[in-house]
C-alpha cells in the first residue's frame, strides 16, 4: 500500500496546529502557575509592608500580561487554522494579495501583506 505524500495544505495546517498546541500548553503551564503563586501568596501576606505589597501586585501584573500575549498567539493561530479551512488562508485581509511565502515561512498567522502591514504600523503611531 502506498502512502500518500502530505500535501502543502495539510503540511500547513500541521505547522499552525503544532504552534496552537504548544500555545495552548504554555498557556495551562502558566495558568497553573499562577494559580500555585496565588495559593503562597495567599498564605504568606503576615507581615507584608508597601514594598512587599508592590512587588506582589507588579508580579500579578507581568503573570497577567503574559497570559494575554500567549492567549493573543494561540488566537491567531486558530484564526489563521480557520483561514486555512476556508480557503483564504496566503492572502492579504487587507487587499487580498498573496502574501509572500517567506513571510508565511517567518510567521504562519500572518494576516496581511507587507504593505498593508506597514499602513496599519504606521495609523496606529
Amino acid at each position: 500500500m502506498l502512502l500518500e505524500e502530505p500535501t502543502r495544505t495539510d503540511q500547513i495546517r500541521l505547522t499552525l496546529q503544532a504552534r496552537y498546541d504548544e500555545l495552548t500548553a504554555e498557556y495551562e503551564a502558566e495558568r497553573d502557575r499562577g494559580h500555585l503563586l496565588r495559593l503562597v501568596e495567599a498564605s504568606d501576606t503576615a507581615g507584608d509592608d508597601q514594598a512587599d505589597s508592590g512587588t506582589k501586585a507588579a508580579e500579578r501584573d507581568a503573570f497577567r500580561s503574559v497570559l494575554g500575549v500567549i492567549l493573543d498567539r494561540r488566537a491567531q493561530y486558530e484564526h489563521a487554522l480557520s483561514r486555512l479551512a476556508a480557503g483564504s488562508y496566503g492572502h492579504c485581509e487587507g487587499c487580498s494579495a498573496p502574501i509572500p511565502v517567506e513571510r508565511l515561512e517567518i510567521f504562519p498567522a500572518a494576516t496581511s501583506c507587507v504593505a498593508c502591514k506597514q499602513t496599519r504600523e504606521r495609523r496606529a503611531a
